[in-house]
């Protein structure tokens, strides 16, 4: 009888601990306040474009006070030069299929697959899948959330040529950079 007791007691503790730490939430992302900055440039810092891309959806999902996944998809159409720019620079180039192909390919998508939470700088640790021009590579980045101000911002590069972003001329593509900056700032 008393084994039962004992046993009935851990079981009634476990439920009640996961009941008070189990609360899933998910935070639609703000569409009108987000944006993804973006950056890329010729090999030699000769000089850089960069602008503007927007989401059409996203969500994050909480566990409590903590970030445990998520999901964006970004409107590959919106692509621009930075705001007020008067729409100078290379934008219909990277619509093309030489870099983009945003006709055949118009949404890009971020699924976050785990996360590492740094409590002593509120720093998190994110690896997630990325696909653009319908080619899924893992990646990793590191992001600052804001649960008051209910934000996420992040800062972090990609090697282009990983998702096929390449310049149909190889003269002009060993020109250009590798790596595409990105800055995403997203409300929730």
């Amino acid at each position: 009888m008393q084994k039962l007791f004992s046993i009935l007691m851990i079981l009634t503790s476990a439920t009640v601990t996961s009941q008070v730490h189990y609360n899933p939430t998910t935070h639609a992302l703000d569409l009108q306040k987000s944006v993804l900055h973006w950056k890329g440039s010729y090999t030699f810092n000769i000089s850089e474009h960069n602008g503007v891309v927007y989401f059409k959806r996203g969500e994050l999902a909480t566990n409590g006070d903590l970030v445990t996944g998520g999901s964006f998809v970004i409107d590959m159409q919106s692509i621009d030069n930075v705001p007020n720019s008067n729409h100078e620079g290379p934008i219909e180039h990277l619509k093309d299929p030489d870099f983009f192909d945003v006709y055949k390919f118009p949404e890009a998508k971020l699924i976050i697959t785990s996360i590492e939470y740094f409590s002593n700088t509120n720093t998190h640790e994110i690896y997630a899948d990325l696909t653009i021009k319908g080619i899924t590579q893992n990646i990793k980045f590191y992001a600052d959330i804001d649960g008051i101000k209910n934000t996420m911002k992040a800062h972090f590069k990609i090697d282009r040529t990983r998702w096929g972003i390449t310049y149909n001329n190889k003269a002009k593509d060993k020109a250009i950079s590798d790596a595409i900056e990105f800055k995403a700032e997203l409300y929730f």
